[in-house]
């Protein structure tokens, strides 16, 4: 019998290793990655934080805040991608940003080896790397992290093939920060694969004859009332964040998200819609048309957010918000 040095046979189990890794469906591969760059971009938010020196600046208009949060984990994120996957396509909310001088201990090189392992849908195993659109919201809930409501941030990573959002990533940095127990663990991450499933967070089905409606925190209009009033919902939460918001249908906490003003982008979007459909919900825009997410498309999700936490209750919204609310919604941005 040949006897395999242990040297040797631990490079053939890494060779090994790294061949079904890489021969692994491409959409698989950005989502494990994604995942690991979530974490290390939340300790970066936290960092950040613990500093004291947040880096406030005003971008292109009133209560539009970027923090060196922001910009920071953005870097961390665009960078790791980057350096994983050569000529992937990134949209991030802050823009273009010089890359040069990213710590080398931002740049994640390793991925999620759970996420790794998930079985990849058929109609998105073959997906090339220019079908792909990665966007990227590094500091979802600006204006309440500047604020210390820290439980409504989150990052937020979410991967298109076409025009469609298919994975998503939603990293809470400051998870379970308030708890009083010894050592407790501060964040979690959570991530979907539409038609495979929700995995890291366990979904929870909003209460039984109530309607409990989430909409925006920062950003109400007058649009956003009349919506609110008509709906006659039970309860209102009022949170920062699309990622937030999301997460709340997904522990059922809320029935629906509601949102008729074209305050939103794409990156807000993408990866709790992805993660939405992957457990059974529906986001779609308030006349209950898909949004599109391919790399060219205009950023601004014009006609609002319609979100429900269970599929067949979206009807039951678009039904009842009137449609002369439904035309308002684009409108509105030009009276901004």
């Amino acid at each position: 019998m040949l006897l395999v040095p242990r040297a040797v046979r631990s490079a053939c189990f890494q060779v090994r290793r790294m061949s079904q890794a890489s021969s692994s469906p491409l959409v698989t591969r950005v989502l494990a990655s994604s995942v690991a760059i979530a974490d290390r971009a939340g300790e970066i938010v936290r960092d950040i934080w613990s500093t004291g020196q947040l880096g406030i600046v005003q971008k292109t208009g009133k209560d539009d805040l970027q923090t060196q949060a922001d910009r920071s984990a953005q870097n961390c994120i665009v960078a790791s991608l980057a350096k994983q996957f050569p000529g992937l396509t990134v949209v991030g909310e802050e823009g273009e940003q010089d890359l040069s001088g990213v710590p080398a201990d931002w740049i994640v090189e390793g991925n999620d080896k759970a996420a790794g392992g998930l079985t990849c849908p058929a109609n998105l195993s073959g997906a090339a790397l220019e079908e792909l659109t990665v966007w990227v919201d590094p500091l979802d809930g600006t204006a309440e992290y500047t604020q210390g409501l820290l439980d409504h941030v989150t990052v937020l990573i979410g991967i298109a093939v076409g025009k469609e959002a298919v994975a998503g990533v939603i990293h809470q940095p400051y998870w379970n920060y308030q708890s009083t127990e010894p050592n407790p663990k501060i964040g979690r991450t959570f991530y979907g694969l539409v038609g495979s499933g929700v995995f890291g967070l366990e979904p929870a089905s909003p209460p039984e004859g109530k309607r409990i409606v989430t909409t925006t925190r920062s950003h109400s209009t007058g649009l956003v009332q009349d919506c609110l009033d008509i709906i006659k919902a039970d309860e209102v939460l009022k949170v920062g964040g699309a990622g937030h918001k999301v997460m709340l249908l997904m522990e059922g906490k809320a029935h629906a998200y509601v949102f008729p003003s074209p305050g939103c982008k794409k990156w807000d979007t993408c990866a709790p819609e992805a993660i939405l459909h992957a457990m059974g919900g529906k986001l779609t825009d308030m006349k209950g048309e898909k949004y599109e997410y391919h790399s060219t498309v205009a950023h601004r999700n014009s006609e609002g957010v319609l979100g429900t936490a269970i599929h067949s209750d979206h009807t039951w919204y678009l039904d009842n918000i009137p449609q002369q609310i439904k035309d308002k919604v684009k409108d509105s941005l030009k009276k901004k």
